[in-house]
């Protein structure tokens, strides 16, 4: 997140002037390139970029050029889960977070738009977001952020982590909109990296049925590992023997049809949360809604998690690490993002840096 603003920045070490980026140029064309390391305005830190995770927003970006009303138009840096070291701070911020290794929220809200104001600066209209178009994102060397969204982490956290607070943070989101509390019962349709991670914080926030839907066997398999209590095979018709009505349903997947038998499957009064991408638009059962007041609403990003996203992480309550399960250097990011079609994909990680 680059500024023009003045700054006398305090750094460790030397800092290169010049560093390594995987730039998409349009879909199916990333190109390491050699670009300036931005220097941080007053409030921002540099941070030297140890691991960035392979979103599903980075992935549609890399095969189509562009995600919902976003297009690539010119050249972007994609990548927006990422984590590193504190090498530098901009005039304003103590000089002691230098060395700090950091998570970092990728967002720049307007400090007064009306939705900051109100405490929810995900919907800030103007966000200024790694990896859209507009904001280059983390698969580059170095990155700058404002100070307040670098979040130290504690030395039993990890660099990849580190980096999947970010995604941790989507699932934390989720959890509080639908409600999850000690002894929920939840249903989560589509067990890839999101759905893997919701259902390990709604174990996490006291759910006792933990139910995940998914058409892939390997990813139903990965996602009992992770947390869930039962899972059901949609394409043999699991989804309509789940016990009873649960109190909320989350989906991760994108798919009309999981939506759809998913608000079936909530209890008069319960909610439903979308977060999986994928649907524009979708006729939903207007009269069963009403009836049974349901609640359903989307997730757009994030506010105010990383400090529990953290919490969970370092207590154990949920294990990033194990989702790691491909390593890919700066040279093999398209590698990385097409590695995510492979079912037995959970999260793949890229180091600019190594």
């Amino acid at each position: 997140m680059n500024s023009s603003a003045p700054a006398t920045p305090q750094a460790s070490d030397a800092i290169p002037t010049t560093q390594r980026a995987a730039v998409l140029h349009a879909a199916h064309d990333v190109r390491i390139q050699e670009r300036p390391v931005p220097t941080p305005a007053g409030d921002e830190v540099l941070v030297r970029v140890t691991s960035v995770g392979v979103c599903g927003s980075d992935v549609h970006f890399f095969h189509d050029g562009r995600l919902g009303d976003w297009s690539v138009d010119e050249p972007l840096v994609l990548g927006h889960e990422s984590g590193g070291v504190i090498v530098a701070v901009g005039a304003d911020v103590d000089a002691t977070r230098v060395g700090e290794r950091v998570s970092i929220e990728p967002q720049h809200p307007s400090h007064t738009s009306a939705e900051t104001l109100r405490g929810e600066y995900n919907l800030d209209p103007d966000m200024q977001f790694y990896a859209v178009p507009g904001t280059d994102g983390a698969f580059q060397q170095y990155v700058t952020i404002q100070s307040h969204f670098a979040f130290a982490i504690p030395d039993t956290v990890s660099d990849e982590a580190a980096a999947l607070m970010e995604p941790l943070s989507v699932a934390i989101a989720t959890a509080r909109k639908a409600g999850i509390q000690p002894g929920s019962r939840v249903l989560i349709a589509g067990a890839g990296p999101i759905g893997i991670v919701t259902a390990q914080v709604a174990r996490a926030f006291g759910a006792t049925d933990i139910i995940v839907s998914d058409l892939a066997e390997a990813r139903r398999e990965t996602a009992l590992s992770f947390g869930a209590t039962r899972v059901v095979d949609p394409a043999a018709g699991g989804s309509a023997d789940l016990g009873g009505p649960v109190d909320a349903f989350i989906d991760a997947s994108g798919a009309a049809p999981a939506v759809l038998s998913g608000i079936r499957a909530v209890r008069p009064g319960g909610r439903v949360v979308l977060v999986g991408m994928g649907i524009d638009e979708l006729a939903l059962p207007i009269s069963y809604i009403q009836n049974l007041e349901l609640t359903i609403t989307g997730v757009f990003r994030y506010a105010n998690t990383w400090p529990a996203a953290i919490a969970l992480v370092a207590a154990g309550r949920v294990d990033l690490d194990r989702m790691v399960t491909g390593r890919f250097g700066l040279d093999r990011v398209v590698d990385a993002l097409e590695s995510t079609s492979d079912p037995t994909t959970i999260k793949s990680i890229v180091t600019p840096n190594s």
